[in-house]
């Protein structure tokens, strides 16, 4: 499957095909490809990957099921749509700062809120590999290629593209189901109290370091946490490359 941002390459799809949305004419809306892939990122993002089936899209789109059908071969393509438009759509930071230390700082950061913005692309990079070139594009070739301008060569460009993927898919993966490490969530300050309740009030001859430490672990999944590991990450990358 390879998905372009205007269509899909493959035995069934019809580039040129564009079918108005039903009950959303007066908006101009059409159906595309495009259109498909960026209403199931939504449902994805909002609700979750589960939800996601070929009737459920359908709906949200105005059109039949089978209609979907002259587009995808099936949900399973339609996932392989979505990680290859969420990562063809990764904003590179702007190169205000050149520096090894501070590419991949603004790298590492931009992939979080990337994962961030649409949280079903965290299970998609864990359950299958995208090869459209729109993402190879996006998220991997501009990646590596601003690492390479930063002054990493070679093999040390693609280990460090890879430390900070995978730092940056691990950290999110944990913090998504602890809304309590996140600064922008309307109910975060009440959830640290509630976290740190529960951690304070564990049983004690069990527990003596989570217990005395209860503020402090309330932190794991936060901005700071991530930032202090990112501090690691970079002291080390900056240690083990350039040799």
């Amino acid at each position: 499957m390879v998905y372009d941002g205007v269509g899909v390459a493959g035995p069934r799809w019809c580039a040129k095909r564009r079918v108005p949305v039903a009950g959303q004419r007066s908006r101009g809306k059409t159906l595309t490809a495009e259109r498909i892939i960026e209403v199931a990122t939504r449902i994805c993002d909002e609700e979750d990957i589960d939800v996601l089936t070929i009737r459920r899209l359908a709906a949200d789109l105005g059109v039949g099921a089978m209609t979907l059908y002259s587009y995808f071969r099936g949900k399973e393509e339609i996932l392989d749509g979505i990680a290859d438009y969420v990562m063809g759509n990764f904003r590179l930071p702007t190169a205000e700062e050149t520096s090894p230390e501070a590419v991949v700082r603004a790298l590492a950061l931009a992939f979080l809120e990337m994962m961030r913005e649409h949280p079903s692309i965290v299970r998609l990079f864990a359950t299958r590999v995208s090869t459209g070139p729109r993402s190879m594009r996006g998220a991997f070739e501009a990646v590596i290629g601003r690492l390479r301008e930063a002054g990493f060569a070679d093999r040390d460009a693609v280990r460090v593209y890879g430390l900070i993927v995978q730092y940056s898919l691990g950290f999110a993966s944990y913090q998504a189901p602890r809304p309590w490490g996140k600064a922008d969530h309307p109910e975060a300050a009440e959830l640290r109290r509630q976290r740190r309740h529960f951690y304070g009030t564990l049983p004690r001859e069990d527990f003596p370091h989570m217990v005395e430490l209860a503020e402090e672990m309330t932190t794991l999944p936060s901005d700071e946490q991530f930032l202090f590991g990112l501090d690691c990450l970079i002291d080390g990358v900056l240690r083990h490359t350039g040799d």
